[in-house]
C-alpha cells in the first residue's frame, strides 16, 4: 500500500513510534526513524534506540534512515523533513510519535514541568508540520493540484477525560488536536490529509504506576494493549486509501478502533435580553440541580 512513499516517523526508537516504523516499513515506505534517545522525562540522548530501529527494517529488506534532532527545535526539525528528501527524494508521510511525563497535581506542579511537557508535545507537533506543510504547498503550487501528504498526530484520552494527575499533558494533548485539525483545515485544497490517534498502549509512558497493571501483558491470549494492534491503523490513514479520511480523532487499541465525535451541544437557553445573575439561576439551576456532578470529586472535602 505505501510502495514509494517516504515517511518520517518522530520518537521512533521505542514504544509506539517503533511499531509505526516498522509497520510503514512493511507496507513498502522508506523511513527515517527519528529519536532523540532521551529518558522518559526528557533527559540525555542515545543514539542507539533509533539506529536499533533502523537495523530492524533494513533486515526485512526496507529502507531507513536515522536522524536524532531534537523536533522541538525549528532547524533541526527542518533538517528532520530535509533528511527525508535528501535520501529518499521526496516526503508523503509524518507521524508524530514523540512524546514525554511529567506528571503532577496542578497545585504541586512546577512551571519547569508544565512548559517542558508542552514543548515537547506541542512544539514537538507543530515545528515538524510547518515545516512538512510548507514543502507540501510549494510542491502542490508547483504542480497546479494536490500533492500527497498524510498527517498522523498522537493525541491522549488523558485530554478526554481530563487527567486530573497530568494537567500538562492533558493540556498538551487537547493542544495537539486542535493542532492537527486545523492543518487539516487549511492544507486540504494542497491533497494533504491530518488526522489525530488516541491509542491504548503497553509502551514506558504506561507500564509503571497504577497504570502498569491495567496495560500489564497477558501471560497468554490477545494482547489487547501491544503498541503493534496501533500501527496498522497508522499505515491506513497514511495510505492512497485513506485520501478522504481528514480531520478525524480516532481512539484505537487492541483490536478496536472508534471515531471520536466533535463536541456538540447539550442545551440551550435563552433569554429575550441581557441575562443577569437572577434570571441566569433561574434557568440554570433547577437543569444542575437533577443532573449527576460531572467531577468525580466534587462532593468530597478538601485535603
Amino acid at each position: 500500500m505505501l510502495e514509494g512513499k517516504v515517511a518520517i516517523v518522530t520518537g521512533a526508537g521505542q514504544g509506539l513510534g517503533r511499531a509505526e516504523a516498522l509497520e510503514l516499513a512493511r507496507a513498502g515506505a522508506a523511513v527515517v526513524v527519528n529519536d532523540l534517545g532521551t529518558t522518559l522525562d526528557g533527559r540525555g540522548t542515545d543514539s542507539s534506540p533509533a539506529e536499533e530501529v533502523v537495523a530492524e527494517i533494513k533486515a526485512m529488506g526496507g529502507q531507513a534512515v536515522s536522524h536524532y534532532g531534537d523536533i522541538t527545535n525549528w532547524d533541526q526539525s527542518k533538517e528532520l523533513i530535509q533528511r527525508a528528501i535528501d535520501e529518499f527524494g521526496d516526503l508523503h508521510i509524518l507521524i508524530n510519535s514523540v512524546g514525554t511525563l511529567r506528571d503532577g497535581m496542578i497545585f504541586n506542579m512546577s512551571e519547569e514541568d508544565f512548559d517542558f511537557v508542552m514543548r515537547v508535545h506541542v512544539k514537538g507537533h507543530f515545528c515538524p508540520i510547518r515545516h512538512a506543510t510548507e514543502y507540501w504547498r510549494a510542491q502542490s503550487k508547483a504542480r497546479g493540484g494536490p500533492t500527497y501528504g498524510r498527517i498522523i498526530s498522537t493525541a491522549s484520552e488523558a485530554f478526554l477525560i481530563a487527567s486530573p494527575g497530568q494537567p500538562n499533558y492533558a493540556a498538551a494533548k487537547a493542544a495537539i488536536t486542535a493542532l492537527t485539525f486545523s492543518t487539516a483545515q487549511a492544507c486540504a485544497k494542497y491533497g494533504v490529509t491530518a488526522n489525530v490517534i488516541c491509542p491504548r498502549a503497553r509502551t514506558r509512558m504506561t507500564d509503571h504506576g497504577p497504570a502498569g497493571a491495567f496495560f500489564a501483558k497477558p501471560e497468554d491470549g490477545f494482547d489487547t494493549f501491544a503498541p503493534e494492534n496501533v500501527s496498522p491503523l497508522v499505515a491506513y490513514l497514511a495510505s492512497p486509501q485513506a485520501e478522504r479520511v481528514s480531520g478525524y480523532l480516532f481512539l484505537v487499541f487492541g483490536g478496536h478502533v472508534r471515531i471520536i465525535g466533535k463536541p456538540t451541544t447539550e442545551s440551550v437557553f435563552e433569554n429575550d435580553g441581557t441575562w443577569t445573575l437572577e434570571t441566569l439561576h433561574q434557568e440554570l439551576g433547577p437543569h444542575f440541580e437533577k443532573l449527576e456532578p460531572i467531577i468525580d470529586g466534587f462532593v468530597m472535602p478538601y485535603s
